[in-house]
């Protein structure tokens, strides 16, 4: 994970910002969501630490604005630039730096819609290898190796787990604790549990497939429901509004006598509007698509 809107990279930003650390120690309890979303975004370092790299990173952003802000100012004659230059620049900065502590959020629910949209299909594989006599071992390898995204990624860590010695279901358990989606962690710990207590895997994974099938057409419906208000209100907004918009502003210009200029002005001003709506609408119907839905 890269920090957002830094010019350094990470390794560079480590180094040279423990003259932050004492601040960082300081804010983060000021942020302390923030140990609990960088462990979900799988991002090894301390709270304090990654406050001290999102400094680092903003004063050097802040240095960056202010000159290109107060020179840019300064050309085009902008009445008290050596104010709002500093001003604008700090404000901004100060923005950066916001959305750079609250990425590791944004981050993890990444990681867990990428999780989920590849669980049922990772999970199925892996029932049929299991009922092919399969071993385990292999069929992690083939998971860790397969295109699952984030799933073999995850899977990825527990081979190498296991070949460092670890036991098998302690890998499982472990990799399970250290997801933030909790259907990939109620389907490993079930195996993990099944493995330790001798059960047969298969029933166990038919069931845990069984489940997450039905919590799929759950989600679906509860995503179909949504998706109606959604659809009224793009007929309203981004039709039927600029449609009465384009005829309204005809007759205006009829009777009020608008030149050429004022009425491309309008028409350009209801065009950007509409696609601004487009982008808007299409927004809201990827952030509410159910996880466990694939593709």
């Amino acid at each position: 994970m890269n920090i957002p809107f830094s010019l350094l990279p990470n390794k560079v930003l480590g180094r040279k910002s423990d003259i932050f650390i004492g601040i960082g120690e300081i804010l983060q309890h000021i942020f302390p969501f923030l140990e609990l979303n960088l462990k979900r975004a799988d991002f090894d370092l301390i709270p304090r630490k990654y406050i001290s790299m999102c400094l680092l990173s903003s004063l050097i952003n802040f240095i960056l604005l202010l000159a290109i802000g107060t020179f840019a100012l300064f050309v085009f004659d902008f009445e008290n630039y050596y104010i709002w230059g500093p001003v604008g620049s700090l404000i901004i900065s100060f923005l950066i730096f916001l959305q750079q502590v609250f990425y590791p959020k944004v981050f993890a629910n990444r990681r867990i819609r990428s999780v989920e949209r590849n669980l049922l299909s990772a999970l199925r594989s892996i029932l049929i290898q299991m009922n092919s006599g399969v071993p385990m071992f292999d069929i992690l390898v083939s998971i860790s190796s397969g295109n699952y995204e984030e799933v073999s990624k995850v899977f990825t860590k527990a081979v190498r787990q296991i070949n460092s010695g670890i036991n098998q279901v302690d890998a499982l358990e472990e990799m399970a604790e250290n997801n933030p989606s909790l259907y990939f962690r109620r389907a490993i710990w079930q195996i993990a549990n099944g493995m330790r207590a001798g059960a047969d895997i298969s029933i166990v994974l038919k069931e845990v497939i069984d489940a997450l099938s039905e919590e799929q057409l759950v989600q679906i419906q509860n995503y179909g429901s949504r998706l109606n208000p959604l659809a009224m209100f793009y007929m309203l907004v981004g039709v039927i509004l600029p449609a009465l918009s384009i005829t309204f502003v005809i007759i205006i210009s009829a009777f009020a006598g608008l030149n050429e200029s004022g009425t491309k002005g309008i028409f350009l001003g209801l065009f950007v509007f509409s696609v601004f709506v487009q982008v808007v609408f299409l927004g809201m119907i990827k952030s509410r698509r159910p996880n466990l839905l694939s593709g």
